[in-house]
């Protein structure tokens, strides 16, 4: 094929897909720090910007009807409108058909329809270290300052899925939130911002618990419990014992599969800030999973395989706790 044949070629294609997006509102939240480039063909992102985990973003677009990539306004970035990917966080479009399967939109906040879970575990201090929190987290100030320390992964949430909806499936109607003391107790070492307020708990159950049948209570406990699960496994092994240090996102998976095998790898999601620093796991769980038993046990035989990382290089830097 002549050079001249090849660049018009690239060039109709090049404008194809400029034209493949369409437009979109609604809202988008991140659960994590994820890149927002003004091109994500040519992953360029201006200013350095990134979305901030637990923040919601206006959508202006989307680049196809199954779309992988939104538009967003990201304040504060030039130019102002930014790409970020779905699977960074929550999106929640007005009246577009990815949203409103054959149920309508509604279906998608109706409790007790999940089909799956995804375990989502926090390196606390890459999150302390790398995301902009504002003071809005007591735990990474306690962190910071010495008085806590990151001996354990820690819980970001237990999150029903409903197949059909994508990443829609949420704020359901359910009871309120409520924990005993006894229960607090149990799982502030686990999630510990519950050491200083319970924001971010109540958060996590109307966002997500109330979309499955268990009471506040035992959500949490449950959700805890498959966190230690994942603590114990290799999982937990690589990251604790790399504290301070790097891996290879190769490594940590040749490890997953050599210790357990390729399903369970499969099933397993690094979530890194800055595209260096980890940030997250995630463990696609199906949905009678068992916190009785190890890794294998929790992930079962079924649900979907994950991607095995989302915003990281191939080093990754697992971030020691306190000032450094």
């Amino acid at each position: 094929m002549s050079r001249q044949l090849s660049a018009a070629l690239f060039l109709t294609l090049f404008v194809v897909a400029a034209h493949a997006s369409e437009s979109a509102s609604g809202k988008f939240t991140a659960n994590a720090s994820c890149e927002a480039y003004s091109s994500f063909a040519k992953r360029s992102n201006p200013g350095d910007a990134h979305v901030v985990a637990g923040t919601a973003y206006t959508v202006r677009e989307i680049n196809k009807v199954d779309y992988d990539w939104l538009r967003v306004e990201v304040p504060g970035a030039e130019p102002q409108l930014r790409w970020v990917q779905r699977s960074c966080g929550t999106p929640a479009l007005a009246e577009h058909p990815a949203k409103a399967p054959s149920g309508g939109g509604d279906s998608c906040s109706i409790p007790n329809q999940q089909d799956s879970y995804v375990l989502a575990i926090t390196w606390q201090p890459g999150f302390c270290e790398h995301v902009q929190y504002k003071g809005k987290k007591p735990e990474c100030d306690a962190m910071n300052s010495g008085a806590l320390a990151a001996k354990t992964l820690s819980l970001h949430g237990l999150w029903p899925n409903k197949k059909e909806c994508g990443t829609h499936y949420g704020s359901c109607d359910g009871p309120q939130f409520a924990l005993t003391k006894e229960t607090i107790d149990q799982i502030s070492p686990w999630m510990p911002n519950f050491y200083f307020e319970r924001t971010f708990g109540a958060y996590e159950w109307n966002k997500h618990g109330k979309c499955q049948a268990l009471p506040p209570d035992a959500y949490f406990i449950r959700a805890v419990s498959a966190v230690r699960v994942v603590n114990d496994s290799e999982v937990g092994k690589i990251v604790l014992g790399s504290a301070g240090k790097s891996f290879r996102v190769g490594d940590f998976f040749d490890r997953l599969k050599a210790r357990y095998g390729e399903q369970v790898a499969a099933r397993v999601t690094l979530v890194c800030t800055d595209r260096k620093y980890l940030q997250e796991i995630r463990v696609a769980l199906p949905l009678d999973f068992s916190t009785e038993r190890e890794l294998p046990q929790l992930v079962g035989s079924g649900g979907q395989a994950a991607p095995r990382e989302i915003g990281c290089d191939d080093e990754v830097y697992v971030e020691a706790a306190g000032k450094h």
